[in-house]
Parts: structure tokens; C-alpha cells; sequence
């Protein structure tokens, strides 16, 4: 699946040079380069993700926008790294989940590193998901809000963004790929897709930064290093043992290679290639 992107900035031309005492203010942002981000930032425990983000990570008290095909694919891969950190630096706090689309699996996240005696879940529907989320912003007891809002508008989304900064708060909000095509006060917008690569399985189109547009999306390595080894380790078998056989397959190319999961059943996954693993083995 591909998505189409304009560049608005392709037809702008150079700025001229600003005046060196404001060239050097602090709140002085030119739109050919990437903001500096006066707001604190959290490391996305993914170098290239943080490189191209203003100040470097996830930034708090702002709204994230996240748009994917389908709710529950991409979340946890990419944000696990963060929230782990946010727990470890405030163990007492919550992570609060508006309107997830399945129940986080405990044994999966446990091995991302993520206390799940410390993750509230919140079901609902309509507006009571908007009104948890501006509660679950205000509360001091919450250290990260993770929204999914299909039906949110734009009036609602500034809202949200209003109380995440008044608050400090880290705010996530996920919503289906049509959003793409509707305006957003969300400051930094992505756009998450699936990949089949050796190099990574989830790509990152930079929608919307405080910073000229990313020519091209990042890919990135979300799995888990234990399953994706496990994966390896199971082609690679079943390539050799039907080699054994007699009969020799041509060794697949990455985008050949998929591997479909179903949303938010990680560690099904890995039990299951744990048990090829063990029969293999004997």
C-alpha cells in the first residue's frame, strides 16, 4: 500500500537571512529546518525516528496524531520503548488507554518492559471517550495518555491538544487513514504502514512537523529481537529441511517474506514459534 504526499514546500522560495539577534531567539523558528522544539522531549528508543522529530523525541504536552489502516496494528511496536521509559522514571504513575481496540495482551507488553499493574484501560463510546481523555490529561496520577479516537473532529483534537500542553502531558491519539484528508492542530502527524523488509517492518511518513517535510518515510525495527530471530530461525529451518528432501527452494526475497499477525497477538506468535522451534529441535 502507497500513499500519495504534495510537498508545499517545493515551490517556496529561499527565505532571506533574518537579523542576527533574532536569527538567535529561542522562540525564532524558520520553516526550512527542523524546530528545536522549546517543549520537554521523550527518546523514542529509535535513533532515526528521533533525528528527524523536533527536539529529538516525542515531544510533551502537545498532541501526537497517528493515522494507520487499521486500529491495533502498529501501536505498541512503536511506542513500547517510550512508555517503558516513562514508567521506569515514574513507576507510580499510569498509563491510561481511551478506547483501545483490543485488551492489551499482559505477557506481550511484560516483555517489552512494560508494568502492566500500572496501564488503565477505559472502554466507551462517542464522546465519552473524549471526555475520559481531557479527564485522563488532567489527572497528576497519569504519565502518558493513548487515545483512539476514529470519530474525533478537529474542534475536538484542539481541545485535546489544549489540555495536553496546559497539563505537560504526553498525549497519543490514533485514527484511520480518512483523517489524513481532514485539517489537525496536532503539531506532529504520522502516518504508520506495515513493511515486509529485512531491515524493518514498519514505516513512518512524517505528515506534519514543525519543520520542512521528510522527503522520504523512516523504516524501522519494532519487533521484538526474540521474534524476529525466531523467524529467521524457522525459514531458515524449513529451507533446509526440504533441501534435505531434495527439493531446493529458491531463498525468498524480503518482500516475499511476510509474515501476517493478527492485531495485538504478539505473544501468540511467540509461542507458536516457540513450539516449531522445540519440534524441530527434536
Amino acid at each position: 500500500m502507497s500513499f500519495p504526499f504534495m510537498n508545499p514546500l517545493s515551490s517556496v522560495t529561499p527565505a532571506s537571512p533574518l537579523p542576527a539577534g533574532l536569527a538567535q531567539h529561542a522562540d525564532v523558528w524558520r520553516a526550512a529546518e527542523l524546530g528545536s522544539h522549546s517543549l520537554p522531549a521523550l527518546d523514542t528508543g529509535y535513533a532515526p525516528l528521533n533525528q528527524v522529530l523536533p527536539g529529538g523525541g516525542w515531544p510533551q504536552g502537545t498532541l501526537v496524531e497517528m493515522l494507520q489502516p487499521q486500529a491495533g496494528l502498529h501501536e505498541w511496536g512503536l511506542l513500547a520503548p517510550a512508555l517503558a521509559a516513562v514508567q521506569a522514571a515514574a513507576p507510580a504513575k499510569l498509563v491510561v488507554l481511551v478506547g483501545a481496540p483490543w485488551l492489551p495482551f499482559g505477557p506481550a507488553l511484560g516483555a517489552r518492559q512494560l508494568n502492566m499493574q500500572r496501564v488503565l484501560c477505559v472502554r466507551g463510546q462517542g464522546p465519552a471517550l473524549l471526555w475520559a481523555t481531557r479527564e485522563a490529561l488532567q489527572c497528576a496520577d497519569v504519565a502518558a495518555v493513548l487515545a483512539w479516537l476514529p470519530d474525533a473532529r478537529s474542534a475536538h483534537l484542539r481541545r485535546l491538544q489544549m489540555a495536553a500542553h496546559a497539563h505537560s502531558q504526553l498525549l497519543f491519539v490514533f485514527r484511520p487513514l480518512r483523517a489524513q484528508l481532514e485539517s489537525s492542530p496536532a503539531p506532529l502527524r504520522l502516518l504508520l504502514e506495515g513493511a515486509a523488509a529485512e531491515e524493518g517492518n514498519l514505516r513512518v511518513h512524517v505528515l506534519k512537523r514543525r519543520g520542512p517535510p521528510l522527503a522520504a518515510p523512516l523504516l524501522l525495527a519494532t519487533r521484538p529481537a526474540r521474534l524476529s530471530a525466531l523467524l529467521v530461525a524457522s525459514r531458515e529451518r524449513v529451507r533446509r529441511r526440504r533441501e534435505e528432501a531434495g527439493v531446493l527452494l529458491p531463498r525468498l526475497q524480503p518482500a516475499q517474506a511476510r509474515v501476517a499477525f493478527v492485531p495485538g497477538e504478539d505473544a501468540h506468535a511467540h509461542a507458536l514459534l516457540d513450539r516449531i522451534a522445540n519440534i524441530h529441535h527434536h
